[in-house]
């Protein structure tokens, strides 16, 4: 809609917000109406109608099997369309419209903003299936008509009310319908049925909704009388009522055709099962989270009693082994650490990667110095794990093996990760991503002769494993072009979330 806007119309920014507000509204006017809705608006020269927006109805049959989006129009082809754009007014004249077989009765709403006509709205109504009305769709149509009038007058949408369409009940889902005090005037069976699972043992029609609705929530004490005005439909406000069996959805839209308010539409839906299972998920979700707690609080246990062990050995090479150890457990416990305070079984790696790099750079404090460039991103659990235990084993065997005791120097991880965004994908979908990760120090470099695929080396040996049989990636390890070493890992990120 944007682009047709600005492209073939002479609106401004704030005109487009409008028609965005209108089109965020107006299923709710399509499916009152039983109809299909096309916006027209009259282009820069004011010689055509464009039209940028179509909804169609989830109530009845559709008018248009086509989609009318992007359509031009001359302007005299169709006259009810320049009735309502030169008379403010609502337009239906004219005998129905026959599109193959099938009578169309045409209306044309003109769309209001601070005084000025911004288009037309075409509602197309399918007649090949009308009978006699019942009373639910004779409250349809009649609230349909009162927004229509409201949508001529630039009262609706309501200004700041932006709705999210996939969030926000629906006519389907249950309406009532208020008369300007707030009594009930009409019920739909779904809303009835979602009060009667509030706890209401009988009709509605003819009870003043914001008072029923208010004694049906939990007591609270005094008369709430947010609740009680929010049922009431005295303003344009959404909220969730919790009683004893169930939850319910609320959204008051006041009607004011003819600009005082005549009475309320209130449209709810049935959440308690919805509600139920959000409320199972968070526990759920706790629940991982205060084992992954556990689990780092376990882990830094061990470490400490490896620490304990380290320093009741006489054998250097022991205290030593044990060191390489609690390194290892360590960085395993900063992964579940991290998982424990993240709503899914996915972490920013990058901050795992720099507390590996401090952790490990405890060996040689203030004479190698270790930094990072790229980002790893997102990534699942099973690879975040393993990748952490290999880099504290790759960043370990270089400040151990590639620099002398107190010689200076520097190791650098360097990540490119291709195949998505740098930073992972958050919306849940399919990530076929590869990180190519690059450790290089300027140290001795490896001995003639060394072949890092039969290396004995019990740290080379869980690099191997983990990346080739864990990770599926490929590991090498070379001669730097300048000087020291270089380990290239290069690992592939297939995930769902």
């Amino acid at each position: 809609m944007n682009d047709l806007v600005r492209q073939h119309t002479a609106l401004g920014e704030s005109d487009l917000e409008w028609l965005h507000l209108l089109v965020s509204e107006w299923q709710l006017l399509s499916d009152l109406s039983f109809a299909d809705l096309v916006l027209w608006v009259p282009t820069r020269d004011g010689t055509r109608y464009v039209s940028v927006a179509q909804m169609r109805p989830n109530t009845g049959p559709t008018s248009y099997q086509d989609d009318m989006v992007g359509h031009l129009v001359p302007r005299g082809r169709r006259p009810l369309l320049d009735a309502a754009l030169d008379e403010g007014r609502i337009v239906r004249e004219g005998d129905p419209e026959w599109r193959e077989e099938v009578p169309v009765r045409v209306e044309s709403i003109p769309v209001r903003r601070e005084g000025r006509v911004l288009g037309v709205i075409a509602r197309n109504t399918n007649l090949l299936t009308v009978r006699t009305p019942s009373r639910l769709e004779l409250t349809y149509l009649q609230s349909a008509s009162d927004l229509a009038q409201m949508i001529a007058a630039g009262s609706f949408p309501f200004p700041g009310q932006q709705v999210d369409m996939d969030a926000s009940p629906r006519a389907g889902d249950g309406l009532i319908r208020l008369d300007a005090d707030g009594v009930v005037q009409y019920a739909s069976p779904n809303a009835l049925s979602a009060y009667h699972r509030l706890g209401l043992a009988s009709d509605l029609v003819g009870q003043h909704l914001g008072r029923t609705t208010d004694e049906l929530a939990p007591a609270r004490g005094p008369v709430d009388e947010a609740m009680v005005k929010l049922a009431s439909g005295y303003a344009p406000r959404e909220a969730e009522v919790e009683g004893s069996g169930g939850v319910i959805q609320l959204r008051a839209i006041p009607l004011k055709p003819k600009g005082t308010r005549i009475g309320s539409l209130v449209l709810l839906r049935d959440v308690t099962e919805l509600r139920r299972r959000e409320r199972e998920l968070i526990t759920k979700d706790a629940t991982i989270r205060e084992i992954h707690h556990r689990v780092k609080n376990n882990l830094q246990t061990v470490a400490a009693l490896l620490r304990l062990q380290s320093r009741r050995m006489d054998s250097q090479a022991g205290r030593d082994a044990l060191n390489e150890a609690v390194r290892r457990v360590g960085s395993i416990a900063i992964v579940h650490e991290t998982l424990s305070q993240n709503l899914d079984e996915r972490v920013e790696f990058d901050e795992i990667a720099d507390r590996v790099l401090a952790m490990v750079s405890e060996i040689s404090p203030g004479k190698v110095v270790s930094r990072r460039t790229g980002r790893f991103g997102i990534l699942d659990a099973e690879v975040a794990t393993p990748l952490a235990m290999v880099l504290t084993e790759i960043l370990q065997n270089a400040l151990e093996h590639a620099f002398a005791p107190g010689e200076q120097g520097q190791v650098e991880v360097s990540v490119v990760r291709s195949g998505d965004s740098p930073a992972g994908r958050r919306d849940g979908s399919r990530s076929d991503a590869r990180l190519l990760i690059t450790i290089q120090d300027d140290g001795r470099g490896l001995p003639e002769g060394f072949d890092p695929q039969r290396a004995g080396n019990l740290g080379l040996q869980i690099v191997r494993t983990l990346v080739e049989g864990e990770l599926g990636g490929a590991f090498d390890m070379v001669r730097a072009p300048v000087r020291g070493t270089q380990v290239v890992l290069d690992i592939p990120v297939l995930s769902q979330k």
